[in-house]
């Protein structure tokens, strides 16, 4: 690991630790990441030249306002899958006209588990030529493909792939689809994932989750709970989170398509959703111990707060200190904080993602 890494860490260390301070939580448990070749994900724009083209992305001047293209030819915070696949897959695309005429963006999505998606986005329509080519570059780089144009999306095989994580020396598998949310750093995911089922060891009663996405804290969590309860609004995230549940073979998961809001409103009895009478989802039925929260940037609203403060147990994932620093000066009114993790997700950034055990006082 680099010392400018080291550095780097360090001083989100002592940033979190002070903006926390007030809160008089418990040491910092520090998560770092490998320094480089950690993120799964990647999008480049392909420039075009007279007689060549080349990945690149734009850079910005210290103004903000005006930006150029840099090409890139190697991307070290890109897994080293990302890094391999990326000459292969340019110089095929420019031994074929129709594979990269007129071809704008690529996007990659990889896996510890080895596999790979690749997104094609081109300015013209795709035709069956391009899909013969598309297919036998698929079989000579053993990849996924996808090609989008405006209005057009050709799907070769997948439009996803299927990840694995471990936790707790059980192997998960996760579908991960384009252009869906997945956490970009599977290493640090990992870590993510252990320490809240560690956290999920002191707590009772069942779990409800909000903001569950495609279910990736929710499959190992529901290993330490009687039952689970976990909404997601976004369509594709619960059908992703619902073919994760059964290829995990998971039977204490129920998931309700609602947003955090919905949820608090059906939880007091405000309001009846047909979404949870059509999914034979009883919320009454449940002993509700312990909530697991990962929102948004934007934090948590108010009323969802105020619905928190009746668990005895919240495990709260943030992507957003500041954020959360808000929420804590409500949640802290009734609960005190027990566990306080620092995630490194993204290094080089000024990003922090944090965890919290809180418990009622």
């Amino acid at each position: 690991m680099t010392s400018a890494y080291q550095q780097q860490l360090q001083a989100k260390i002592e940033r979190i630790t002070a903006q926390f301070e007030a809160f008089n939580p418990p040491k910092l448990e520090v998560f770092d990441s490998p320094s480089d070749y950690f993120r799964m994900r990647a999008e480049f724009r392909i420039w075009h030249t007279d007689d060549d083209m080349f990945y690149a992305m734009f850079e910005r001047d210290e103004t903000g306002k005006n930006k150029k293209a840099v090409r890139v030819d190697h991307f070290p915070i890109a897994c080293h899958a990302i890094n391999d696949l990326m000459p292969k897959l340019l110089d095929a695309l420019k031994g074929q006209k129709n594979l990269h005429h007129r071809l704008f963006e690529i996007d990659f999505l990889a896996s510890l588990s080895g596999e790979m998606l690749v997104s094609l986005i081109y300015h013209r329509k795709l035709d069956e030529d391009w899909q013969n080519l598309a297919q036998a570059l698929s079989k000579q780089l053993n990849i996924k493909i996808i090609g989008r144009s405006r209005g057009q999306k050709l799907v070769l095989s997948d439009d996803f792939v299927v990840e694995k994580l471990d936790v707790d020396h059980r192997t998960y598998f996760y579908k991960q689809i384009e252009n869906g949310f997945t956490q970009p750093n599977a290493i640090v995911c990992q870590k993510m994932l252990q320490w809240a089922s560690d956290v999920a060891d002191t707590c009772q009663g069942d779990l409800l989750e909000l903001y569950c996405g495609n279910g990736n804290f929710t499959l190992p969590l529901s290993t330490k709970f009687n039952r689970v309860l976990a909404t997601e609004l976004a369509k594709s995230s619960v059908h992703a989170a619902e073919w994760n549940i059964n290829k995990n073979a998971i039977h204490n998961i129920q998931i309700a398509r609602l947003a955090a809001e919905e949820f608090t409103q059906a939880f007091h009895g405000e309001r009846e959703f047909r979404r949870l009478q059509e999914a034979s989802i009883d919320i009454s039925s449940y002993d509700f111990g312990t909530v697991f929260v990962d929102p948004p940037r934007a934090g948590i609203d108010l009323d969802t707060l105020k619905l928190l403060q009746n668990f005895k147990h919240i495990i709260y994932i943030s992507c957003n200190p500041d954020t959360l620093v808000k929420n804590l000066d409500i949640l802290c009114q009734t609960h005190q904080i027990q566990r306080f993790a620092l995630f490194d997700q993204f290094p080089h950034t000024h990003h922090v993602e944090s965890g919290l055990l809180l418990t009622k006082k």
